[in-house]
């Protein structure tokens, strides 16, 4: 019964983190180029009574064993990067990535982050920033006067001066792609940064021929999370979570009635 209480509690601690993290997924929901996390969980040790394949006898052994799990943890809530739906916006600076690939973007730190959001602005110097006033990297400046900006599919930024016959051209913007891109560190505002997990980031154009995906202007990336399968995920998660609390119910009561053999 010891071991009943323990496995039953480890697994409504597991499952107070899976519904935490579908919180943190349904808050998103329509935050811009957010991606969903998905828990995976893992079973722990096993108390072996008798070893699978142990001898039963001279010539036999056996087939099964005896083995009596100890519960479970959370291992890690892995982010899926399936591509959001688009939705059209008419401004010239916001940018989705069709495929794979990350905006570059330059933290006041120094350090680079990366990010699906494309929600790109023009600050008082006119270089190309996020939300938060972060250069996205490699720096692009444009222009004040500039009535009309076109971006390629490439990352090519063009745009031409009042009066002027003459094309000024930028850029390109670059894309980083990644081996692993589940091991990125989240680190808030929409950003990532590298880890060991992750593998070391591959620069290059959009549209190349390293699998970059191509840019498409005037359009956002929304979340991928689903609503309704977040949901399904929270009453799982919340039965399960009864289910255990009720094997602590039974484990309790099982020690009260031996409790009370002696009166």
């Amino acid at each position: 019964m010891i071991r009943a209480l323990f496995s039953a509690a480890s697994g409504m601690l597991a499952q107070q983190m899976n519904i935490d993290n579908v919180a943190n997924n349904l808050a998103n929901a329509s935050t811009t180029g957010f991606k969903h996390r998905r828990m995976q969980f893992q079973d722990l040790l096993y108390q072996n009574f008798t070893a699978p394949g142990a001898a039963a006898g001279q010539q036999t052994t056996f087939p099964s064993g005896l083995q009596l799990g100890l519960g479970t943890r959370v291992v890690s809530n892995e982010v899926i990067f399936s591509q959001g739906d688009f939705i059209s916006t008419g401004n010239p600076l916001d940018l989705v990535i069709e495929g794979a690939g990350f905006f570059q973007v330059r933290l006041p730190t120094g350090e680079v982050a990366y990010t699906r959001a494309g929600a790109f602005h023009l600050d008082r110097d006119g270089n190309v920033v996020t939300s938060d006033g972060d250069q996205i990297e490699p720096s692009i400046s444009i222009d004040a006067e500039a009535p009309f900006i076109q971006i390629a599919s490439d990352g090519t930024v063009s745009y031409q001066l009042p009066g002027s016959e003459t094309t000024t051209q930028k850029g390109p913007i670059t894309l980083a792609l990644f081996q692993n891109p589940a091991g990125l560190r989240a680190i808030g505002k929409n950003l990532f940064q590298i880890t060991e997990a992750s593998g070391e980031a591959v620069i290059g154009e959009p549209g190349g021929t390293q699998g970059h995906g191509s840019l498409q202007q005037g359009f956002l990336e929304n979340s991928n999370v689903s609503v309704v399968e977040e949901f399904i995920n929270m009453i799982v998660g919340q039965r399960t979570y009864e289910a255990n609390a009720r094997v602590v119910r039974a484990a309790d009561e099982m020690y009260q009635e031996a409790n009370s053999l002696s009166r």
